[in-house]
């Protein structure tokens, strides 16, 4: 499994890719959203993992322009590890595309059963991976 993490803070990135380097995944990284969603485009990717909070543009901008895409790029499975605790975090962020919510500090087990989520999806037809 092919994994970009989209996060300014290279120390979450780090944890993030001890974690899958466990389940045998291997993970790309992009310190900003404009660098990650070029790797989108040009590269093949499985599950994108994205932080809300950036310099520049933010992940919820960032998932937009990934949604507004025509292509199968468009569709890959975006699920945000934010920090952010606001009451309605989660369903913003699934109304503005995104395929699941997971809160930071990051847990292997939430983790894995988000992916886990995401690769369920995709074999039923719901997600292209």
């Amino acid at each position: 499994m092919q994994v970009l993490f989209i996060e300014d803070d290279a120390m979450n990135r780090r944890v993030v890719k001890d974690m899958l380097r466990v389940a045998g995944a291997t993970m790309d990284e992009a310190d900003n959203a404009e660098t990650g969603l070029r790797m989108i485009v040009e590269g093949d990717y499985d599950v994108v993992l994205m932080d809300l909070r950036m310099p520049g543009m933010d992940g919820l901008t960032a998932i937009r322009q990934l949604r507004a895409r025509t292509d199968a790029k468009g569709s890959i499975p975006v699920i945000v590890v934010t920090a952010d605790t606001a009451l309605n975090i989660q369903q913003h962020c699934l109304e503005q595309g995104a395929d699941d919510v997971i809160m930071k500090p990051v847990s292997m087990k939430v983790l894995f059963e988000s992916i886990g989520r995401m690769i369920a999806r995709s074999e039923e037809g719901d997600i292209v991976i």
